[in-house]
């Protein structure tokens, strides 16, 4: 069986490869990923269609589950030994019980945690570990639950506001599809002995329709592989790169896009100096949340951090701020409190980016209803334009 593997060799090569392999272990044990840390193993089936099994662990469930016992006065170990007990799936029983072990030989949490880069994010142990050293683990924990409630609002708004206009393109194209391929074929037929002069664009339409009539299977087939190699060329990532560049060179999506992935910036900068680590540590910590431009500016405001300019200069001089973020920096640094201080910005970040969705998704479908009706009416007007000529020829 084919498997899809993406590790890291070495500090920072990030390698995507094609193994074949019996099952998962072999994968691991193969020779090509010697010296290598496996972040990912997807299975390829059925040729182009991926499919990836659905057993990964459930890092905010896990959270959530902790923080509660943690909070109704169990202890950490009686804690995941009760996780273990009610956990069916065996990778996460594995996974668990290897927790419970390391817990067992005197290990802390955090050090256990760090085991399993795959599943535990440095940005996760690394809170855990924070709040070890202060005796917060609970709190640490409702943090983080609340980071990624917050972090899913707009993922989630996004994805809402998306499915009626999905909706629609689904519906127009299969009202387009069965006119091009039904409808048009047999008025096709019905013009064959019509004899004068029929408009270009409608002439383009009946020939279509006749080839159609004389090679369906091909017609189809062809349609097939093009959704297919879509498919393909949407699943790589590379295209899903291209894609997103593209999208930010659009003025107000670009914008916005940005605004987006400082949003998350600033909430996970938030939630690391809050929970006690310093910036330029959480900076590190946080790169891998931004797109590779925006990795560069952090990695250069890190830079200027370490060197005695502060916080609210270095992200102004790097562009990694807005105007109203600025200056609520700069407010956290008066203050003190600049863990709270990125976690508003943040907030703000968020309320903006949900009021542009909100106007965009009230301006974006009625723009693609009229579109659709246009599609599909241009069709009809240029099969019945034929008719129009001959009724006007008999006049």
């Amino acid at each position: 069986m084919r498997y899809l593997v993406t590790a890291v060799k070495g500090s920072n090569d990030l390698l995507t490869l094609e193994l074949e392999a019996p099952d998962e272990s072999g994968v691991r044990a193969h020779s090509d990923l010697k010296g290598c840390t496996v972040l990912e193993i997807k299975p390829l089936q059925f040729g182009l269609l991926r499919f990836k099994r659905s057993n990964k662990f459930p890092v905010l469930l896990f959270s959530r589950e902790l923080l509660a016992l943690l909070t109704a006065g169990l202890s950490l170990t009686e804690v995941i030994d009760l996780l273990v007990e009610k956990e069916h799936n065996p990778a996460n029983h594995k996974l668990l019980d290897s927790l419970r072990t390391s817990l067992y030989q005197g290990k802390s949490l955090s050090n256990a945690l760090s085991a399993f880069p795959e599943v535990f994010s440095d940005f996760y142990v690394a809170t855990i570990s924070a709040s070890e050293h202060t005796g917060s683990l609970p709190e640490a924990l409702d943090r983080y639950v609340r980071f990624q409630a917050q972090a899913d609002v707009i993922k989630k708004r996004v994805v809402s506001a998306s499915v009626y206009p999905a909706l629609l393109l689904v519906a127009g194209g299969l009202v387009s599809l069965f006119l091009m391929f039904y409808v048009v074929p047999r008025f096709s037929k019905v013009y064959e002995d019509i004899r004068g002069d029929i408009p270009f664009f409608s002439q383009l339409l009946l020939e279509w329709g006749r080839f159609v009539s004389a090679h369906a299977a091909i017609a189809l087939g062809g349609i097939a592989v093009l959704i297919g190699l879509a498919t393909y060329w949407l699943s790589q990532p590379a295209s899903r790169v291209w894609l997103m560049h593209t999208f930010q060179r659009i003025p107000t999506i670009g914008e916005r896009v940005r605004l987006y992935q400082l949003s998350r910036l600033y909430r996970t900068l938030g939630m690391l100096l809050r929970g006690g680590i310093p910036m330029v540590t959480a900076i590190d910590m946080a790169k891998g949340l931004l797109a590779q431009e925006l990795q560069i500016k952090l990695s250069n405001a890190g830079r200027e951090i370490r060197e005695g300019v502060t916080i609210s200069q270095a992200m102004d001089r790097n562009q990694l701020s807005t105007m109203v973020s600025s200056r609520m920096l700069k407010v956290g640094e008066r203050s003190g409190q600049m863990g709270e201080m990125m976690e508003r910005t943040a907030d703000f970040m968020d309320e903006e980016l949900a009021l542009w969705i909100d106007w965009f998704t009230k301006l974006f479908e009625p723009l693609l209803m009229g579109f659709i009706g246009v599609v599909i009416g241009l069709i009809v007007v240029l099969m019945y334009m034929p008719i129009f000529e001959l009724a006007s020829s008999v006049q």
